[in-house]
């Protein structure tokens, strides 16, 4: 039995996850393993918003659930 099923697996491989690609282009992993993405509205336009818009720390870390929805997303980062 357990070789039969050894043999499947041999034969039909598990398919592996893929990683969502715009994802991988914006978000990245902390140094203690947490998601970190860069904060919007920084690029352009920077005359007409106020002082602490654009002060406001540059990185940005999602929240947990967030955190677990970038796990399934990213499953290899």
């Amino acid at each position: 039995m357990l070789l039969a099923i050894l043999r499947r697996l041999l034969v039909f491989p598990v398919p592996k996850q893929k990683s969502h690609s715009g994802a991988k282009k914006r978000i990245r992993r902390t140094g203690s393993g947490r998601f970190a993405c860069k904060r919007r509205g920084r690029s352009h336009l920077l005359q007409q918003k106020s002082r602490r818009q654009k002060r406001l720390p540059r990185t940005l870390v999602p929240l947990g659930s967030n955190q677990q929805n970038l796990r399934s997303l990213l499953p290899y980062l």
